[in-house]
């Protein structure tokens, strides 16, 4: 119902349009959709046949209705079927007598003339909204498309997501991240915040792959049993380690779908909130000794150390610390590993360049129209960022070894 509305709102009916319209609908006799289809697919041939007029004028130097002493003039026409976003439709090519005229706009042997669905959907990738990929369209290539129109070309990546979002995968992760990133969606006209919970694993050979995304609007236990099954549905046996923020149930969840794995706290979550209302005066020193909690060499030192700076800081910021003693089980299987483990881990560059990709989006759009606009942003924009993910992470070889010997058995030789 929103979206009618909002549709409604746009369209600018000038009376020029209403001309058009009309026009059209006697031309044609357009009394159905597919009336509609098949005209605009023959307008369009006909706007292609008419550029390309204008290019043979070009070409030759003269127009069609002009006498020249030029030894190269019209030759008729050549029929060549193209694919269109409106399927294959037939276009009549003018012919020079020389054969020296080479059109442009579609060229010789292409046979593909859709390719401006491609620029709109990486325009969307990209964090354009429809409004703005309109104006865009209009500026640089003079080609008029509605938000309307946008959205279907869009649209088009929808099975492309259900097939994506239950492909199979591997049997065993050593890594896995969740993280959530808040956006404002439309919903019957009501703006709610929904969350998109992205799980990122680093495979065996140390790349990273986007498992899946999911937009949700309430964090349980149960909640996260389940998308952990969907994962074991799709074949993962095994995970080492699920690094994640302190997501409302997801450590009861892992211990249930995974007892195995184990659960890191997320570090830089961790300091981020411990320094949430900590003032710039004081952030960088805090934030400095913090560092040296979680880069103790084992967690008794560790310990030891988190004493020293909750003692340090607490007249001033007396609950500061409060969180690293409560979440403490969470935040010490990082001590049992070396540097190179641990700064894949706690410092979640895997997943935060992802998240710079993904927070594009916020800076682009205030409000999404749907929650499935949303996800074909997100995953328009995964593809976008995963062009990038050609090599493993860096120590990936020692990295994976160490792991090996931590976790006798588990994973791949």
């Amino acid at each position: 119902m929103a979206r009618e509305k909002k549709n409604l709102h746009k369209v600018q009916m000038t009376d020029g349009k209403r001309q058009i319209i009309q026009q059209l609908i006697q031309e044609y006799d357009i009394e159905t959709a597919e009336d509609i289809q098949d005209a605009l697919k023959d307008l369009l041939g006909g706007t292609i046949k008419e550029m390309m007029e204008a290019e043979m004028d070009d070409h030759l130097g003269y127009h069609k209705s002009e006498r020249s002493e030029s030894d190269d003039y019209r030759n008729g026409y050549k029929t060549k079927r193209v694919n269109s976003s409106f399927g294959s439709l037939d276009i009549q090519v003018p012919q020079d007598r020389n054969s020296t005229f080479e059109p442009q706009v579609v060229k010789k042997r292409q046979k593909d003339i859709s390719e401006i669905d491609q620029k709109i959907i990486s325009m969307y990738a990209k964090g354009m909204t429809t409004r703005q990929i309109s104006d865009t369209l209009n500026d640089i290539y003079g080609f008029e498309a509605s938000e309307g129109f946008i959205s279907d070309v869009t649209d088009k990546v929808l099975p492309q997501i259900e097939e994506w979002q239950h492909r199979p995968l591997e049997d065993v992760y050593p890594v896995i991240f969740i993280d959530a990133i808040h956006y404002s969606v439309r919903d019957n006209g009501v703006i709610k915040k929904l969350a998109a919970y992205v799980i990122l694993g680093i495979n065996c050979t140390g790349h990273k792959e986007v498992l899946t995304i999911q937009v949700g609007e309430n964090e349980s236990a149960k909640y996260w049993f389940s998308v952990l099954n969907e994962l074991k549905n799709r074949g993962v046996k095994d995970i080492m380690i699920i690094c994640a923020d302190g997501l409302s149930g997801i450590k009861e969840a892992i211990a249930t779908a995974f007892p195995n794995t184990e659960y890191q706290r997320c570090l830089v979550h961790q300091v981020r909130n411990t320094l949430k209302y900590v003032p710039d005066k004081d952030r960088k020193a805090f934030a400095k000794d913090l560092k040296t909690i979680y880069n103790a060499p084992t967690e008794e030192e560790g310990r030891k150390v988190l004493d020293k700076v909750t003692e340090k800081w607490e007249e001033k910021y007396p609950r500061a610390m409060k969180r690293w003693y409560d979440n403490w089980d969470a935040l010490c299987p990082i001590f049992k590993f070396s540097s190179e483990v641990r700064t894949i881990i706690y410092t979640t560059n895997a997943i935060e360049s992802l998240n710079t990709t993904y927070r594009k989006l916020n800076r682009q759009r205030s409000v999404f129209p749907s929650d499935q606009a949303l996800l074909k942003a997100l995953y328009l924009s995964t593809f976008e960022a995963k062009k990038k993910w050609t090599i493993p992470l860096r120590n990936w070889g020692r990295v994976y070894g160490e792991l090996q010997i931590m976790y006798e058995g588990r994973l791949p030789e």
